[in-house]
């Protein structure tokens, strides 16, 4: 079924989001605030992955959550890189220029849970369709925040 299609173009965004957010998290450490709360999104997308699974299996598509590296292999470069880097101003711009890579990879997998949503709905799968709405509510949350602490974020470092 083509549905397989559409589970795995979810997978592969959610698993972007999950190396994205630990990169993130990892380039922005002394940033408290921001490497907390991706570390918590990086748990809610596992968590997305986890739900996504079994209907992976159905229409036989793997989806593991495993697969999804919120670390990486360099995070220690990174993280030393981020100590480095917190103590110049550039910092800043890096984290208006994070911000805005991440909220269109959130657009990105909040566009492909909906089409997900409406193949679950066209084969009339209602797990599947209660998965989707589950899960995407918890996409949308995050692109709510890349909004929200950019607004916050750009009048100090822009004026700064």
């Amino acid at each position: 079924m083509k549905i397989a299609l559409a589970i795995r173009e979810v997978r592969d965004a959610e698993t972007e989001l999950v190396e994205e957010l630990g990169r993130m998290g990892q380039r922005h450490r002394t940033d408290h605030e921001v490497f907390h709360l991706t570390r918590t999104m990086i748990r809610v997308h596992r968590a997305n992955l986890e739900a996504l699974a079994p209907h992976g299996d159905r229409y036989g598509t793997g989806v593991d959550p495993e697969d999804a590296d919120g670390g990486g292999l360099f995070a220690r470069v990174r993280e030393k890189t981020s100590e480095l880097v917190g103590r110049r101003p550039e910092p800043g711009l890096l984290l208006l220029r994070d911000l805005r890579q991440l909220h269109l990879l959130y657009a990105q997998a909040s566009i492909d849970w909906v089409l997900l949503g409406q193949g679950a709905q066209a084969v009339r799968d209602a797990e599947l369709l209660a998965a989707v709405s589950e899960c995407h509510a918890q996409t949308l949350r995050g692109m709510k925040w890349t909004v929200t602490k950019l607004k916050n974020s750009a009048p100090q470092v822009l004026a700064g």
